[in-house]
């Protein structure tokens, strides 16, 4: 297992869901940790002092806007001013909204746009001087299944995480002499607050129940017929930021149940 003691991992979209166990399995293996994301004020208290003493590290929490580039960029320098360094950059945060084309909201393009690609670029743009530095990093990116096939009325977030699974290839190649990785994790339907949010919409979206989102929709996709965990997210990703995994670079690693093998 990678041992990531001294070592800082920066964690976007982090207070819930696959974001948290990322956050979580780096903590568990010696990282201190930036938390970024969304959420009550007390609710991410408990999950940052959970962290510092289920694993007796550091966390702290930045309130970066993925939309706002200064402030991406300013969660970097609080990684590195907190802690010293930022060795594991992890591209995570994502929204969703399921809507027929023609119908699609302009703002919701953009914002998913913002969030779901470009503040990866904006993070990676940020953290890639120090780990140049230190001769050492870890850029992972969340991209999914629909970074290599899409699904109906999810026009923007097809189109985002098509373009995480690009730009993973692009900083791969230009870090690939400077003992710094970049990979893209695509998972499957994993069971998170943005799963389940989608569900209503895609209820209304295609006249379904609840039951036959689930079962007809979502899981249809994954021969499997299981969801996705967090914590086997969180696992792959660990991998990655240990010396086994020193050569993989500029992959998009499928953890889908099947789904994009069909």
């Amino acid at each position: 297992m990678a041992t990531l003691t001294g070592k800082t991992a920066v964690v976007t979209g982090s207070t819930s869901g696959i974001g948290l166990a990322y956050a979580r399995a780096f903590a568990g293996a010696g990282a201190n940790i930036v938390l970024n994301g969304m959420g009550a004020p007390a609710d991410i208290e408990k999950e940052r002092a959970a962290i510092e003493s289920d694993f007796k590290v550091k966390a702290v929490h930045s309130p970066a806007d993925m939309t706002k580039p200064a402030e991406i960029a300013g969660m970097i320098a609080l990684g590195e001013t907190t802690f010293g360094s930022v060795d594991v950059l992890v591209n995570n945060a994502g929204i969703q909204f399921v809507s027929p084309i023609e119908e699609f909201p302009p703002e919701k393009w953009e914002a998913i746009i913002a969030i779901n690609l470009s503040s990866a670029f904006y993070g990676i743009r940020a953290a890639v001087p120090g780990m140049k530095k230190r001769g050492w990093g870890r850029i992972i990116n969340t991209a999914s299944a629909h970074s290599l096939v899409a699904s109906p009325f999810k026009s923007a977030y097809v189109s985002a995480k098509h373009g995480i699974a690009g730009l993973t290839k692009t900083v791969a190649l230009e870090l690939a002499t400077f003992k710094i990785t970049c990979n893209c994790i695509s998972p499957g339907y994993v069971w998170t607050p943005l799963v389940e949010h989608q569900i209503p919409e895609t209820m209304k979206a295609r006249n379904l129940t609840k039951e036959q989102v689930i079962h007809d929709v979502l899981l249809a996709a994954q021969p499997t017929k299981e969801f996705v965990t967090s914590e086997q997210v969180a696992a792959l990703a660990l991998f990655l930021c240990g010396d086994d995994a020193a050569q993989i670079t500029g992959a998009n690693l499928s953890i889908d149940g099947g789904w994009t093998a069909e």
